[in-house]
């Protein structure tokens, strides 16, 4: 599991890039690149990792499923995830 300011941090970057998509798109357009250096760091997309919905592991991310393959492995396991199943030979 990982630290709860970890994951916290990520939401904040999440809703920081949400809240100046708009700026930062108008301000491409226009090619307007020291007002872009103005806004905030967090708030470009770039920033942003994926991490597991359920432990928030950074690492091992599935973007299919939204979650890491340690999680992934579990729910296959125990039939939560329709069509998936271990592999075994």
């Amino acid at each position: 599991m990982a630290r709860k300011s970890l994951i916290a941090r990520e939401i904040k970057r999440a809703k920081l890039c949400e809240k100046y998509a708009q700026i930062r798109k108008e301000l491409k357009e226009k090619g307007d690149y020291e007002a872009l250096q103005l806004l905030p760091r967090n708030s470009s997309p770039t920033r942003l990792h994926n991490r597991c919905q359920i432990t928030g592991r950074p690492r091992g991310y599935y973007r299919k499923f939204g979650v890491s393959r340690l999680v992934l492995r579990e729910m296959a396991l125990r039939g939560e995830i329709p069509g998936l199943k271990k592999a075994s030979w």
